[in-house]
């Protein structure tokens, strides 16, 4: 998918503007930068209603776990700076808590990237959709779907009901001021591309070194 370039600078603030964006993604990725933009977009889409109610949960589980292993390893003063050199320390020693939650973790957020990104692209034609929900289950069908079952499926077909339409969702991005949908996709676009970016360098660190598993849950 392409991705598309931002031209506009908001001139009133967005929820973006003091949201921790995620970091650099074009050499090794920060470990705590990128916990703390994590655990912000677990923030955010919590906003978003019920939707996300699962996805949420199992991100703050998988933040949880690789945040645990980076402050062990910072305790013993050993190299955790950056997430490549903690989980292939960790493929080392013979463990995978920070190898599988952060693998699970990436996928999450591609999920909800790749929403974000047909929410963009959307806004780009004459007409807009409102209903986003087709958006939310396409994004899911090329993400999630594939690792979580049949059950994980009817779950989110349950939850997929409860999708924010647009106008809601421009109103939370937009800090409840009306008419913002030029500023919010901006804002929402620059935020996003950094998201896609760190998502795409660690999909291509995991198959790079073998990391990926391909078992549902």
């Amino acid at each position: 998918m392409s991705e598309l370039s931002s031209t506009h600078s908001s001139c009133e603030p967005t929820i973006f503007t003091t949201l921790v964006h995620f970091p650099n993604a074009s050499e090794k990725i920060k470990t705590q930068d990128f916990i703390q933009a994590s655990s912000a977009a677990v923030d955010l889409i919590t906003q978003f209603g019920k939707v996300f109610a699962a996805v949420v949960n199992d991100m703050n589980e998988n933040i949880q776990k690789v945040l645990s292993i980076y402050e062990k390893d910072k305790e013993r003063n050993e190299g955790n700076e950056y997430l490549e050199d903690m989980i292939l320390k960790e493929q080392i020693e013979g463990e995978n808590i920070a190898t599988d939650s952060l693998m699970w973790l990436k996928r999450e957020l591609h999920f909800v990237s790749l929403f974000y990104q047909y929410v963009i692209e959307d806004s780009q034609n004459e007409r807009v959709s409102n209903d986003l929900g087709t958006f939310l289950k396409k994004a899911y069908a090329e993400t999630l779907e594939p690792f979580q079952g049949w059950l994980g499926s009817q779950l989110f077909n349950v939850l997929s009901r409860f999708t924010p339409n647009r106008r809601n969702l421009v109103f939370i991005l937009g800090l409840e001021k009306p008419n913002r949908d030029q500023d919010v996709m901006s804002d929402l676009l620059g935020y996003n591309n950094n998201m896609m970016a760190c998502v795409r360098r660690l999909t291509n660190f995991y198959s790079e070194y073998g990391l990926e598993t391909f078992a549902t849950v």
